[in-house]
């Protein structure tokens, strides 16, 4: 046990000093004055997560049994439901769907200038930034307010009342070799789109590609059934449900019944509760609001599949080259590819979308690449061949998830605060024709709302807390695979590597 633990500080301890000092910025842009030098803070971090991952080997020697993590049940009577959630639901219903026209209809026939329009700013920096934070923390609130499956059930209630009560079915199947790679083509596109695409914060130009995203998610719905297509292949529903297993909130119901009907093979594989499955939800009688501790939704029991861990390597890949990519470095990088490409100057194809699309697919291949090296590892080297190497990696990828989520908020929480309030003005002109409706129209963002001191120490702070959970949470994982709490600990020693890298 002391040699192992040895073996860990030595090696973490070697990665962190010998990290070249360009790798450090960890997606914060300029490197800010902090009234501690930044290599504290780094080495400080990295020394954090190790200690932790002594200490949760430690004194997390339990059963898998004993450590199902404990909820609070919050609303649990149907008359609750029906009395108060149902009218709360259906008034963020109407809301979600009126500011979804919205912002088709500003995007569409609003100003082309995208700072003067509201669904720049609201797609970019209030939805996918602010709404992603707010998931991670909280609870999956894009099952509320998804304007699609809003509008797609509005319309399967109006051909239920219209065919006396037959409810609409698939036209087809669900193929069962898709699993969720329709969705992680769409995050690949929608990454590109974010990081690549020149014509991204054009108004005109993301109204169509809403538009198009809507159609897509439509007749997908119509042919293979709401509820499967929204779990396979609409991205934001699979993306967001990743992120939200670590908040703190859950819905769940009991009826073992409504499970045997559901369309979800995780909810099939559950072999003692039915937690966050929607469709269960939908059509049970026994539905429960709980809070929980954060994180605990990532331990997961079940099989993980190919296309899930492609996802999540995928996630952590675009949120850590979208950071990298504001850096001077990468600047110097698309400097050269407009040097080298002079005569590209598309708004699709130019020497700065060339250079961020090979970035963004070098950084999945290198994610990928590092986690299946860091797996083999464990499998043929750590523990002697008692699990594949395809195995240990779909088993361990959930608890990267916090690494990902504490990534994006140390990279993105000042942009949220700063560039955030130009909604504020956008909602009273939201085309852009110089209307005043809430009064707010010369609002004038206050850079003053955070500082660098506070950005760098919440960051760090973030960075850390993010690792630290997932040292734990790679050690249930381990001691649920492994049983003994000693082999538990030798294969955490590659993840901590791993993880520690990530840090720096």
């Amino acid at each position: 046990m002391r040699s192992t633990m040895l073996i860990a500080v030595i090696l973490a301890l070697g990665v962190t000093i010998f990290t070249p000092e360009s790798l450090l910025a960890h997606g914060l842009g300029a490197r800010y004055a902090v009234p501690i030098p930044l290599s504290f803070f780094i080495f400080g971090g990295a020394v954090t997560i190790m200690v932790s991952f002594l200490m949760v080997g430690m004194l997390l020697k339990g059963t898998v049994e004993s450590l199902r993590y404990p909820r609070l049940s919050l609303i649990s009577n149907d008359r609750t439901w029906l009395t108060i959630i149902r009218p709360i639901t259906w008034g963020i219903h109407v809301g979600a769907v009126l500011v979804f026209l919205l912002l088709l209809s500003s995007s569409l026939l609003g100003t082309t200038r995208g700072v003067e329009n509201f669904a720049p700013t609201f797609v970019w920096v209030i939805w996918w930034v602010g709404f992603g934070f707010v998931v991670a923390l909280i609870g999956n609130v894009w099952e509320l307010t998804n304007p699609w499956k809003i509008i797609f059930g509005w319309f399967e209630n109006i051909y239920k009342v219209t065919n006396r009560g037959e409810r609409l079915a698939a036209i087809s199947d669900y193929p069962n070799r898709w699993s969720l790679w329709p969705a992680l083509i769409m995050f690949i596109i929608f990454a590109w789109i974010e990081t690549s695409f020149m014509e991204s914060s054009n108004p005109r130009a993301l109204g169509f590609l809403v538009l198009l995203y809507s159609i897509y998610t439509f007749i997908g719905m119509f042919i293979f059934g709401k509820y499967m297509w929204l779990r396979n292949c609409e991205v934001f529903s699979v993306v967001f449900d990743l992120l939200s297993r670590f908040s703190i909130f859950e819905v769940s119901q009991n009826q073992k019944g409504v499970c045997k009907s559901c369309g979800s093979e995780e909810c099939k594989e559950s072999q003692s509760e039915c937690v966050n499955c929607y469709e269960c939800m939908y059509f049970s009688d026994s539905k429960h609001l709980n809070i929980r501790p954060p994180a605990v939704g990532l331990n997961i029991s079940g099989t993980v599949r190919p296309s899930v861990l492609a996802m999540i390597m995928m996630l952590l890949a675009s949120v850590t080259f979208d950071g990298f990519s504001a850096t001077p470095e990468w600047s110097a990088i698309q400097g050269f590819f407009i040097i080298l490409l002079p005569n590209l100057t598309s708004p699709f194809i130019n020497g700065i979308t060339i250079a961020n699309t090979l970035g963004l697919i070098i950084s999945f291949a290198a994610f990928l690449s590092v986690y299946k090296i860091v797996s083999v590892f464990i499998a043929n080297v750590v523990l002697d061949r008692p699990y594949s190497p395809d195995y240990v990696m779909r088993s361990f990828v959930f608890t990267l998830i916090p690494i990902a989520l504490a990534y994006n908020y140390a990279h993105f929480l000042a942009y949220l605060l700063i560039q955030g309030q130009q909604i504020i003005p956008l909602v009273s002109d939201p085309f852009g024709f110089d209307w005043d409706i809430f009064g707010t129209a010369d609002y004038l963002i206050n850079i003053n709302v955070t500082n660098a001191r506070f950005i760098w120490f919440f960051s760090v702070i973030a960075i850390v807390v993010g690792h630290v959970i997932a040292v734990y949470l790679s050690h249930v994982k381990a001691l649920a695979m492994y049983k003994d709490s000693s082999q538990a600990l030798r294969s955490q020693i590659p993840m901590l590597v791993l993880m520690v890298i990530y840090t720096v």
